[in-house]
Order: C-alpha cells, then sequence, then structure tokens
C-alpha cells in the first residue's frame, strides 16, 4: 500500500563537480492517515554508484584498492580500502554492469566476466539519494590485463592490493574498512563464501 506525497515546491540551491543539492517543501502521509505539516529537506544529488567484490574463490582472495578520500581526512583515515567502485555516468544508467567494466578496468586493470547482483542500497538516506547497486564477481590471477592505479588525469592515485578473505574479514572486525560499500561486500561473502 503507498502512501500519498504532496510536494509543494523543489529548488536546486547548490549545484558543482557532480553534486547537486535541492531543498524540497512537501506534506506526506502520516501512519494515522493524516497529512504531515510542511516539511523542508535538503537531498544532495550525486547520481549512483555500483562496486563490486572481486574474489577469486580457488586462491581465497579478494581485491582491494587503497587510496586518499578527502572528506575522510578531519576525522581519520583519509586513505580507505574499498572495493572497486564508481559513480554511474548518464548513458551508463540503464545498465550498472557497464559502470563497472570501466572501473575495474581503470582501478585494477583486471577484465570480468559475470557480475552477480548482490543488492542495491543507499548511502545515507535521511541526506542524500544516492544508491550503491553492489555485485560480486569471480577473478583470477589471469584477468589481470593492465596495471590499473586509477586514472591520473582525474587526481586518482590508487594502491591495489591482495588481501585473504580470512584476513581481510578480521581487518573488518578490527575496523581497519570503516568503508559502507566494503563492510557490506565482505559480510555478504561471509555469509555466502560456501556458495559462490
Amino acid at each position: 500500500m503507498s502512501k500519498r506525497v504532496e510536494i509543494i515546491s523543489k529548488e536546486v540551491t547548490y549545484e558543482k563537480f557532480f553534486f547537486t543539492i535541492e531543498e524540497a517543501h512537501f506534506k506526506h502521509e502520516l501512519y494515522n492517515g493524516d497529512m504531515s505539516r510542511e516539511l523542508v529537506r535538503l537531498n544532495l544529488e550525486r547520481g549512483d554508484s555500483a562496486a563490486v567484490l572481486l574474489h577469486d574463490p580457488d586462491a581465497d582472495t579478494i581485491i582491494l584498492t587503497e587510496q586518499f578520500r578527502y572528506p575522510t581526512y578531519e576525522k581519520g583515515p583519509g586513505w580507505l580500502l574499498e572495493i572497486p567502485a564508481g559513480t554511474i555516468e548518464k548513458h551508463e544508467s540503464s545498465d550498472p554492469t557497464i559502470t563497472l567494466r570501466r572501473e575495474i578496468m581503470e582501478e585494477i586493470g583486471y577484465k570480468t566476466g559475470r557480475l552477480r547482483f548482490i543488492c542495491t542500497f543507499y548511502v545515507s538516506p535521511g541526506g542524500t539519494s544516492e544508491r550503491i547497486h553492489l555485485y560480486y564477481a569471480k577473478v583470477s590471477p589471469t584477468d589481470q590485463k593492465e596495471k590499473g592505479g586509477g586514472v591520473l588525469a582525474e587526481g586518482e592515485d590508487i594502491r591495489v592490493l591482495l588481501v585473504k578473505v580470512g584476513d581481510a574479514l578480521r581487518m573488518l572486525a578490527n575496523g581497519e574498512i570503516p568503508d559502507a560499500k566494503s563492510i557490506i561486500g565482505l559480510q555478504w561473502l561471509a555469509l555466502n563464501r560456501g556458495q559462490v
């Protein structure tokens, strides 16, 4: 059963690079059936992203990237361990795997086969509409076709790490991997390791 939402107004209040902030005035149906008072909310619209957990089941390893992420610098650590991911460009919006194949080659230099869909989740629904489409792919050393390391023209400097799954799960438990998409991907692998 869908609930009613009445959009009173929407206005873009800030736009720069790939970030847009929208101010919305609206009312929504309450659980008792009444309509709420007029509410005002901001939404950071930066598009959707896609991420992939790359796993070599024979070696029981995963591939992580490490790069500097300015928004994490003040609160630490600055350099984050993550699974490969990227922003879905407009011409790729019909299929997140197009984004992933591009990003996997740019970041780690691998060509992958089948990408298995895991889930789609909101990053922080209280303030942004961004979703991440999360996938899993099996890889082996023969899938590496290039060096990877990111696109220098975009300011990327990416270190590629091959990590045993057991070590990655320990790092996760110790708080060494604070990135949400990577946490979700690793927890999924921990639950599904015997079935992939």
